[in-house]
């Protein structure tokens, strides 16, 4: 057995007291001889042996009630190993959350300040060639390496709130990579253990360490969070009407009523609104705002709502492009409908190249690719558009009717598409059109009942043997595929059954082809994020970016510059910001004196949930494994700088028994030993 306060014990010197009451309060009984008792008063007579042990039982009582209330205080506990480990050193790993929950506060002030003081009577209990490591949410690189008192002390006084946060497994898991090699381990995680740092597995932990979970409890504390917000448009153009949704979420259990939400880009107001929401519940309301010139907008949502205010505003940035281009790739007989079609509007921005002269290394610089009529489209070709959809591009395909079908299965099976069965020459009209579809959903008013469709003098009909990734636009009868869209990659494919020719159909000439193919313009593409959250994501996408020699591209902020990593994969340009980016903010993206990109990066929204696990919670979590649970309101939490590992606390035993024996001094002094009377 050993104690975790043994300081305490000096106060067993108090067993003195009844010893020395016990003493000085010793009667001896003796003998008085009289001539003749006759006249005497009536006397009580007491036996000399009963009287002795009455007393020895009461001395016996009050020492041991003192000696059992001594050790309560001392906190004896029984080591987990049967036998001492002989090994001379400790290694430690304490962890401290630093997540944005521990600005809350509780009687002892932040709970950030109250694990710091924790951690250093942690630290005051081991020996001098112990050594310790420190472990934060940011999981730095200068956490990995094992520190001396002084040192830990140190580097504990610097540690922040950080925007990351992290589960208790990766936690472990850190600890662990650290904790190796012949000594005593142990691993101390001091968090109020908001619920999102669990996952439903069991924890998953190493047995030769000894794990403490201490527990800080938090005073209760509404929020509201501005959740996440969306774009209804992929596709901003110069003073458009756009619409942005904004979701916000109250994680309190009472509702709350007209919370004023702001809308700012580039620092100019642009909405207001008022929004109620339900208790624990998530409401939607839509901002709508325009006036916008090209270039890179930094916008900002926010909310009013405290104490919690970390997750009130949410950074978005998005891009207004002062035109769409547009790659035409045609065939000899593709005729020019498509240049007429995108020369009537000055957004779109059409580049032409013939079948037998493309620019493969201009394909990312393009929203929307056309096949026109291609006689003979290569394989080289079809692995190029691949590699184009994988980074997120739109393709049109308008097959050349008279070409050969197995060039062109060849073709269509290389982007994954469906391989052509046959020539039909029979004529027919389109009779579906998906007006709920994206594509048409807000083209037309009013919908006649008797709606024209386009008429079809021949196509190509289809073996499909698989639809899952299919949306039919227009259909032939029998639901034939007559213009469908095919999800490849992260782009989209958009087939056509037929030709642009008028001797295939009056596609080209009806009124339907003009907003089928602007809507499948502005459609395409994917839509960079508008915003990013600290400590999670690390890698940013963007458009292929090619560097010329001796230039590199930098990340700056309002207090950062720095060089990231790049790197080329599937038409995108991948950027690593690894832990560089530390702050809320926007942070710009620069090729020299240009801006490429603008990126905004925000807080997590996981802090936002202010529920907490319970102590049974934590334990169900733990199972049988080798680590214990404290909550700091209510357990004496100290380790003794020794080899024993925390085993089962008695001290409230100690203190049950000290209550026993001050009972039994009281019945042994009131009922022990009624006196008889004899005359």
């Amino acid at each position: 057995m050993n104690f975790l306060y043994p300081g305490f014990l000096f106060a067993l010197l108090s067993v003195a007291i009844p010893v020395i009451v016990h003493l000085f309060n010793f009667r001896k009984f003796k003998k008085v001889y009289f001539s003749n008792v006759q006249f005497l008063k009536e006397v009580e007579q007491q036996n000399s042996s009963k009287e002795k042990l009455k007393n020895l039982l009461i001395l016996f009582c009050r020492i041991f009630a003192i000696i059992f209330l001594v050790l309560a205080f001392a906190q004896p506990y029984i080591p987990v190993g049967k036998q001492k480990n002989s090994l001379l050193n400790n290694v430690v790993s304490i962890y401290i959350d630093n997540s944005y929950s521990m600005e809350a506060v509780n009687k002892d002030g932040s709970l950030l300040d109250e694990a710091k003081r924790n951690a250093k009577e942690l630290v005051k209990g081991f020996g001098i060639n112990d050594r310790f490591q420190l472990l934060t949410n940011d999981f730095e690189g200068k956490h990995q390496r094992l520190l001396n008192e002084e040192e830990f002390l140190k580097a504990l006084d610097d540690v922040k709130i950080s925007a990351t946060s992290r589960n208790l497994q990766q936690i472990l898991n850190r600890q662990g990579s650290l904790l190796s090699g012949p000594a005593n381990k142990y691993s101390f995680v001091l968090s109020d253990f908001q619920k999102n740092i669990a996952s439903n597995k069991k924890l998953t932990t190493n047995p030769d360490i000894q794990y403490s979970f201490l527990k800080l409890n938090a005073t209760a504390l509404a929020n509201i969070a501005v959740d996440s917000i969306w774009m209804l448009s992929p596709n901003h153009q110069p003073g458009a009407n756009e619409r942005l949704v904004v979701q916000l979420k109250n994680y309190s259990p009472e509702a709350v009523q007209n919370i004023p939400l702001k809308l700012t880009i580039n620092n100019q107001q642009k909405g207001l609104g008022a929004v109620s929401i339900p208790a624990e519940k998530s409401v939607r309301d839509t901002l709508s705002f325009s006036g916008l010139s090209a270039g890179w907008q930094k916008g900002i949502i926010s909310i009013k709502d405290f104490p919690v205010t970390f997750d009130d505003t949410l950074s978005f940035s998005f891009k207004v492009d002062q035109s769409l281009p547009v790659l035409s790739i045609n065939g000899t007989n593709a005729g020019s409908y498509i240049k007429a079609l995108f020369a009537a509007d000055g957004y779109y921005k059409l580049t032409e190249n013939a079948e037998q002269n493309v620019n493969y290394n201009g394909f990312s610089n393009y929203r929307l690719i056309v096949i026109n009529g291609l006689q003979n489209p290569s394989t080289g070709l079809a692995q190029q558009l691949k590699t184009y959809l994988n980074a997120g591009g739109s393709v049109v395909v308008f097959p050349d009717l008279d070409a050969d079908i197995k060039v062109y299965n060849s073709f269509l099976t290389s982007l994954s598409l469906p391989a052509i069965q046959s020539l039909n020459k029979e004529e027919t009209k389109v009779d579906q059109i998906d007006l709920q579809n994206p594509i048409f959903k807000t083209v037309f008013e009013d919908i006649p009942k008797n709606l024209d469709l386009p008429a079809v003098s021949r196509y190509f009909t289809f073996v499909e043997s698989n639809g899952a990734n299919k949306e039919n636009i227009l259909s032939l009868p029998g639901r034939k595929l007559f213009f469908s869209k095919y999800g490849i990659g992260n782009g989209l494919v958009f087939l056509s059954a037929t030709g642009l020719n008028t001797t295939d159909g009056n596609l080209a000439r009806h009124p339907v082809f003009v907003p089928l193919m602007y809507r499948v313009a502005l459609s395409g593409g994917t839509e960079s994020s508008l915003y990013h959250h600290l400590g999670s994501e690390t890698v940013l996408s963007g458009k292929k970016i090619t560097l010329g020699k001796n230039q590199t591209l930098k990340l700056t902020a309002r207090n950062l510059e720095t060089i990231p990593e790049i790197r080329q994969a599937d038409g995108k340009t991948l950027i690593y910001t690894a832990d560089q980016v530390k702050n809320a903010g926007f942070y710009n993206l620069n090729l020299a004196d240009s801006t490429l990109a603008v990126y905004a990066f925000n807080s997590g929204r996981t802090e936002s949930d202010m529920h907490y696990l319970s102590k049974t919670e934590l334990n169900n979590l733990a199972g049988k494994s080798n680590l214990k649970i404290f909550d700091t309101d209510q357990d004496a939490v100290k380790l003794t700088a020794g080899t024993d590992k925390i085993g089962q606390t008695i001290w409230k035993l100690c203190l049950i028994l000290s209550l026993i024996f001050i009972a039994a001094e009281i019945l042994l002094i009131r009922f022990f030993n009624n006196n008889s009377k004899k005359i």
